[in-house]
């Protein structure tokens, strides 16, 4: 990693790169010679910084035939001297959409544990996490710190800090494949240390000795507060005692390997689970509040294009499932992977990218507006896949075809707020697992733009955890969440959606709902650790790691 960040800085200073477009080409020409995908602005600019102090590019360092890519120039070209520059810094800055959703989000990686599957798309490389590749950048920048979860959090913050994020209020996602299959003791340990991290922050105060409650109690007041945290499992590793766990551990959002709603594709890729699995584990966590992610994977062994499609039509209707959420990863093979045996024997025939965007092409105009489409590709670098789908910009490229998506990602307002835009109050109510979903945002009157949303379930039974988590609430608040620029605690601008108390509002509507409407009593909030003080102030009370209000 030090030695790809080494490169492409000296590159670029070298070249005097003056747009994002040259400085995003050098970029791919750099990673295509190390084999790996590229690397996020902030990392590298994190490095740049530490080096600089480092004085690893000192004022009128020379840079080194061996160093450099540029193949075949003349060595009087490579040897001049390089001037620190202070055009690398702009081109280095990143995205500002890493906090235009609301919330800075932080990714960690647990370290390689055993995994219950067998799946046969998987690929499996020594002492990395099942289904991750090394060369990918969220490993990557894992295996720089060795798994460390500490350490992880502190150089992410202090990589969207110095980009000139906001980091106040923190989204946490625990990647790495089935949590559940690690060793309670190190899940335990692994998600305290990401809470004292943020805690801590800027200070390191590595190895301080304490516990997940002290670092939660904590972490309510902080100036880095954790107000969400999503793990990875699969459907047949969850059940009521393994939901209790993950809501002690703070956690507010489940995503779930679904892959496939057919039993027969199941079966062929050797995934080990079944779909009335997938619609069990569903509806317990929809139950206990979570907000339920699906990872979908089209054009496994078995499927075809026409079936893929046909299984997102099912999953946004049939109420035995409604994601709220899906990342899309379109099956590819590697070479360390079972697949790869049977693609080597013409046994599978992968996706193509002309099958793939037209695949993602009509899941778009199908989406409904309440369910947000995460992510379209793995970030699997295309020196790793054989065959599928290769193409990185996938989303791009499809939405350059004009297609109309509804999805909560493609509507967020980001930065296109104004303060006399217009916002009208939407309400949708459909059935899923059981029970009834209310789904309420603020839009604009064309619906494009969306500022708020809230999802709000109503159950006339009480919570499906039943030990020892019973609540006896009828409505659960399973999401708030306001977009646009993310604002520090305790700051205020009238330009962004954060300012306008949106999601107080929509909060009094659910309130308002769940008791005219419904004759509940009582209300819940699944809310992070980092979000509890906020839901104090609108009188909600802690019992059994939930928010509760009479209302």
């Amino acid at each position: 990693m030090d030695k790809l960040f080494s490169t492409i800085i000296k590159e670029t200073i070298r070249r005097k790169c003056k747009s994002p477009e040259d400085f995003d080409e050098l970029k791919k020409e750099i990673c295509g010679w190390f084999g790996v995908t590229t690397p996020r602005n902030a990392d590298i600019r994190d490095y740049y910084e530490k080096r600089f102090d480092l004085e690893e590019f000192p004022k009128g360092s020379t840079l080194r035939n061996s160093e450099s890519l540029a193949l075949g120039r003349k060595r009087s070209n490579l040897d001049r001297k390089i001037e620190p520059w202070k055009g690398i810094e702009k081109l280095l800055k990143s995205k500002k959409i890493r906090t235009l959703s609301g919330v800075a989000v932080v990714a960690v990686l647990t370290k390689f544990y055993p995994c219950r599957g067998k799946c046969l798309y998987c690929p499996t490389e020594s002492k990395m996490p099942k289904s991750y590749l090394s060369n990918e950048p969220a490993v990557m920048r894992a295996i720089t710190v060795k798994f460390n979860p500490y350490d992880q959090v502190q150089k992410r913050l202090r990589a969207l800090e110095i980009n000139g994020h906001d980091i106040d209020k923190i989204e946490l996602i625990v990647m790495g494949g089935t949590f559940s299959d690690l060793p309670k003791k190190y899940q335990y340990q692994f998600i305290k240390e990401c809470y004292r991290a943020a805690n801590d922050y800027p200070n390191n105060r590595r190895g301080l000795i304490s516990t997940l409650a002290d670092e939660q109690k904590r972490n309510e007041k902080a100036g880095h507060r954790i107000i969400g945290l999503t793990l990875e499992t699969r459907p047949d590793a969850l059940d009521e005692k393994e939901i209790k766990f993950y809501r002690e551990l703070g956690a507010t959002r489940v995503e779930i390997g679904v892959q496939s709603i057919y039993d027969d594709v199941l079966m062929k890729n050797k995934r080990g689970h079944t779909v009335e699995q997938t619609i069990t584990a569903t509806k317990l966590l929809k139950d206990a509040g979570f907000k339920v992610s699906y990872h979908m994977m089209p054009g496994l062994l078995g499927s075809s294009p026409k079936k893929d499609l046909a299984m997102f039509k099912e999953i946004f209707t049939n109420p035995d499932f409604q994601p709220d959420l899906i990342k899309i990863y379109p099956c590819v093979v590697t070479k360390n992977s079972a697949l790869y045996k049977l693609w080597k024997k013409n046994k599978y025939k992968a996706l193509n990218n002309k099958q793939a965007e037209k695949l993602i092409y009509e899941i778009k105009k199908i989406v409904p507006l309440y369910v947000r489409i995460s992510r379209l590709i793995r970030d699997i670098p295309t020196t790793s896949i054989v065959a599928g789908p290769n193409i990185s910009n996938l989303r791009q490229i499809v939405q350059n075809k004009g297609v109309e998506c509804s999805c909560i990602r493609c509507r967020e307002v980001r930065e296109n707020c104004m303060t006399k835009d217009k916002m009208v109050l939407r309400r949708i109510d459909y059935n899923a697992s059981g029970e009834k979903e209310i789904y309420l945002e603020y839009s604009s009157p064309d619906g494009k733009k969306l500022y708020s949303m809230l999802r709000l379930r109503i159950q006339k039974q009480t919570f499906n955890i039943r030990v020892p988590l019973t609540l006896n609430v009828d409505a659960v608040i399973r999401e708030v969440h306001t977009y646009g620029k993310l604002l520090s605690i305790g700051k205020r601008d009238k330009k962004s959606p954060q300012h306008a108390g949106l999601g107080k509002k929509l909060i009094a509507e659910a309130e308002r709902i769940a008791k005219k409407e419904f004759g509940c009593q009582k209300i819940s909030v699944i809310a992070g650790i980092g979000v509890r003080e906020y839901y104090r102030k609108l009188g909600y009370k802690l019992q059994n790691t939930y928010m509760i209000k009479k209302i």
